[in-house]
């Protein structure tokens, strides 16, 4: 029998929130795949490794959401999320500089950044958490739109000049966000020596 004075059982790792943030784990190679194999040729395989890094991205906010509202938040989703929003980003980031879209030199940034602070996150912040900052989160949009724009071979529809002004404009708002961002976290750390973020 059950009082209102038990405590509530934590949430299963069995759920849909967590569920969803596999999938996309999964999802990364084959995108990944569809990019590499389309090397270039801006053909079906193109447009549908776009198109599934999209649909990928989107479910970050959408598992999240079902998590909260559910009362489905587990320790396992805490980790999983960020780690699946690395590996499809990174994995975006390293296709697009292979096939020769991407200087490496955005993509080293990014990654390092991204990948410094989860780190940092995990191991030196364990016990605290600081709040997810504007900046922070403006990163994440600014990063999946640019990524987003840089997939989608619209040149083929409006042009090379047009787009790669578009794409430039749209990955240095990114690369700025991403540093910015980072030394705002870093810093933000250091003051709250007992407050942290769930997200970057």
């Amino acid at each position: 029998m059950v009082t209102s004075n038990d405590p509530p059982h934590p949430p299963s790792n069995w759920n849909v929130p967590n569920a969803i943030t596999i999938v996309r784990i999964l999802l990364a190679p084959v995108f990944l795949w569809m990019l590499l194999t389309d090397d270039g040729a801006d053909g079906a395989l193109r447009w549908a490794a776009a198109l599934l890094f999209i649909l990928a991205i989107a479910t970050d906010g959408i598992d999240g959401m079902i998590a909260r509202k559910h009362n489905l938040v587990t320790d396992l989703g805490k980790l999983l999320d960020p780690i699946a929003d690395k590996i499809l980003t990174g994995g975006a980031l390293v296709g697009l500089s292979i096939i020769g879209e991407l200087p490496w030199w955005v993509t080293i940034i990014i990654l390092v950044r991204e990948i410094g602070i989860t780190v940092f996150r995990f191991v030196m912040l364990r016990d605290r958490v600081i709040p997810a900052s504007p900046s922070g989160k403006l990163k994440t949009i600014a990063q999946s739109v640019a990524l987003s724009l840089a997939l989608l071979p619209l040149w083929l529809l409006f042009g090379d000049e047009v787009m790669h002004w578009v794409n430039t404009v749209a990955m240095s708002i990114a690369v700025a966000l991403t540093v910015y961002s980072g030394l705002e976290y870093l810093l933000a750390a250091r003051r709250h020596g007992s407050s942290t973020p769930a997200h970057e």
